[in-house]
This record gives structure tokens, sequence and C-alpha cells, in this order.
């Protein structure tokens, strides 16, 4: 019988690499992948592996509370559990928002609330990945003395909890004035040694890939393909919550790309094990203001042309020289994809639309919900069509965003739903007076 296990493989030459081994790149400077013995995950049914993963989700104890390591078989089968960081990430709500499925006239529209997790954001699924594999490695007398990363704020923020929950040392680089508060403060008070630079997010990416071609400074961007190891379990979490149905379409928003090849992952994997047997749509949705991908897209996907990403509440995703682009595309064309841009006001009233149902979502989940709106009003979703839209942060990372909508303070926004606060004196008439009650 073959042993589950797992290696890095160059995604053109095909050439592998021990996953011990500190290395991003392949000789021929693409991208690595991770690649599983797909002969020995065979060996176990479809259903097999659906009734693992579903006692999994009932169990309480470490490392299979986590929505990740439930599946450790088809992340990093070799590592020893004793090994693994976890902070109990995974395992988020997947909604269907009765008051958003109504206002848009759909039946079947779901939210993968992605941000409700330790950090606040999708970033610790890949992250748990990576500094378990860093823990591992230090065990074994791998001379790493940090791991490091360039941040738009989530990534900084996820790498530097886990990190600190594995007492391992962690440096951030952040462009300066570019990130909320709320994602600013998080690594500082995780103890990383935060870096602000005067410079945008691919300022940043570059210098990080500079100071990590110092092997004992461990890499934790999506470049690592270890990162989208842990990020390609949303693809397989929706379908187990959706009793292992696969949706018609799902839409990301899309920055440095990791994550729209990460759900391509997912799928793959749960298709060559016979888990499902069909595929999805995936749908990428950028800011009009960092829109390389959209740009290439158009143009049937000509080669990138990096731009540089304007002034977007969608902070996080202004990004305009994505280092998975090559990845993202291919996972394009092999899942029906379309990419759709949406300008401020558009992913401002989705965000506050959606957060009308019950939801607080942060600019980038706008972003989601806007490309879904367009694509309803020009017919190219139906109705009855299940989709589910990825959710990527907490909207609490985004307060500075909520209450300037609120206020109608947003540059190039006519608030639609805004909900400005009323005062009155502090008596029962005047309070029934102004409520009209």
């Amino acid at each position: 019988m073959n042993a589950f296990s797992a290696q890095f493989r160059g995604s053109v030459s095909g050439k592998t690499y021990p996953l011990d081994q500190v290395i991003y790149r392949d000789s021929d400077n693409q991208l690595l992948e991770v690649s599983h013995n797909i002969e020995a995950l065979q060996q176990k049914t479809g259903q097999e592996w659906r009734q693992l993963f579903d006692q999994r989700a009932a169990d309480v104890r470490a490392p299979y509370n986590s929505g990740i390591w439930s599946k450790k078989e088809w992340v990093l089968p070799q590592l020893p559990l004793e090994d693994i960081i976890t902070l109990k990430e995974g395992w988020t709500s997947l909604l269907r928002p009765p008051a958003l499925n109504k206002a848009l006239g759909h039946t079947q529209i779901w939210v993968k609330q992605c941000g409700n997790s330790h950090s606040g954001s999708f970033k610790d699924l890949g992250m748990t990945v990576l500094v378990s594999q860093v823990n591992h490695l230090i065990k074994k007398g791998h001379p790493i003395k940090a791991v490091a990363c360039a941040s738009t704020g989530d990534t900084s923020a996820a790498l530097a909890s886990y990190c600190a929950f594995a007492g391992i040392p962690s440096v951030v680089f952040l462009p300066k004035g570019k990130i909320s508060t709320a994602q600013l403060i998080q690594p500082i008070s995780n103890g990383a040694r935060v870096v602000v630079l005067d410079t945008d997010f691919d300022g940043c990416m570059a210098l990080v890939q500079e100071f990590t071609a110092d092997p004992s400074i461990y890499l934790a961007n999506s470049m690592n393909p270890l990162r989208i190891e842990g990020q390609k379990t949303i693809s397989i979490e929706i379908c187990q919550q959706l009793s292992w149905d696969v949706p018609d379409t799902l839409i990301i928003p899309g920055g440095n790309l990791g994550n729209v090849s990460a759900l391509g992952a997912g799928f793959d994997l749960m298709l060559a094990t016979g888990v499902i047997n069909k595929k999805p749509q995936i749908i990428v949705a950028q800011a009009a203001k960092a829109n390389p991908l959209y740009t290439s897209y158009i143009n049937n996907y000509k080669s990138l042309e990096p731009i540089r990403a304007g002034e977007t509440q969608a902070s996080a995703i202004r990004i305009g020289n994505p280092v998975s682009f090559e990845r993202a595309v291919k996972t394009l064309k092999n899942y029906q994809g379309q990419v759709v841009e949406v300008s401020e006001e558009e992913l401002s009233n989705a965000a506050h639309l959606a957060d009308r149902s019950g939801l607080y979502c942060c600019p980038h989940t706008g972003v989601a919900l806007g490309a879904l709106i367009k694509l309803s009003e020009q017919k190219a979703i139906s109705k009855d069509q299940k989709v589910v839209v990825i959710s990527t942060a907490h909207g609490l990372k985004f307060s500075e965003f909520k209450v300037g909508y609120h206020e109608n303070r947003l540059p190039e926004v006519a608030s639609r739903y805004a909900n400005p606060m009323s005062e009155c004196e502090a008596s029962v008439g005047a309070v029934k007076k102004l409520l009209g009650m």
C-alpha cells in the first residue's frame, strides 16, 4: 500500500523537492506547488474520504478540531502531529442570508465567512500549515531565525499570531498609511517586528523576497505553496457543509491571487479522489483601482502588465503586480473562469446591503458581492443558481470604512444604505415622536 506523501514540484518543469527544503521557486524561476501522491489517496474511495471527514467534523480533540488538520492527509501527510501549530482555524460558517437573497431576487446565495477565524481573516488557513512546517524544521535543526512577510494587513496578523503561539520570531513589512488601524495593531500586539515602509504592497513584496534570500529567514507570503495547502481546504469545507454538493459558482476577491489557485487546488483534489464529480465555475472579483488580472482577462489572458494600484477601500487587494498571476490564470482556464471589476461605489454599497441582512462585511467581500450583483443584473448568473461568495475578512477590521460609509464621507461613493444616528432629548415622548411610533 502506498503511503500518503507530498513534495514540492515545479509547476512547469515537474522537478520535485522535499518539503523540508527551504525553496520557493523552481530552477526555471517558476513558482512551486505542493504535489500529493494521488495514487495513495485513491486507495480510499470518495465515499470513504467523505465519511472520514464527516466523522472528524464532530471531533473536539486537536488537531482534528481544526478545519485544516481534519484533512491532514490532503495537506501535510508526513508532518508529525506534535509539530502542528493550530488555533482551531477553519470550520467557518456557510450562511444563506434570507434578506440578501430576497433583495437580489435569488434563492441560493451563500456566504462563506472565512473572516470568522482566529485573527479575523482567511489567511489563518494557510498560516497554520506554514508555521507548523517551520516549527517542524526548527525541531529538526534547521537554522531558521524568523519568518517574514509583506502584507496589506491580514497576512501580517495571521503570521504574527501563529508565530507568537509557536514561540517563533516574525518580521512583517507593511506599506505606510495603506492599512487599517485594526490591522496594523494586530502584529504589533503579537510581538512581531513591524517595519513600515514608504512604498505600496508591491514594493514591500519586492523587499521581502530579497530579505528572505537568506535561508535563515523563512518566507511566509503566498508565493510559498505551503500557504495554498491550507487555503485550499475552503473548497473542501464548502462542499462538506453542502452535504458534499458542489456549488454552481464561487466568487472570490483577488489581489495577490494565491486564494484563487487555492480554490482550484481544493477542487482538483476532490475530483481526483472521487469525493465530487463535477466542476464549479470560479469567478474572481477585483477592485477597479487594482485590476491587473481583469485587464489581462479582457485581453484573452494576455501576459501580466503590472500597474501601480490606486486608492481603494479594498486595501487588502490593492496589489498591482500579483505574484500568483500564472497560478490564477491556470485555475480560471480550468474552471470556466471569469474576472469582474467593481467600482468603489459598487463594492461599498454591496458590502452594506449585505450588512442589512445580518452580516458585517469587509470591503473585499463587498468586491465579490458587487461582482455577483453585476453578473445577476447581466443575467450571467441565474436566480436559482447556487452561488457561494467567499468573505475573506471580518468587518471589524475595517471600522473606518464602515463609519465613513454611514457618514457619507467615502470618496466616489453615494451611500445608498447609509444609516445615520439620530439624537433627541431623553424622554419617551421625544423618542416616540422621532421614531414615529
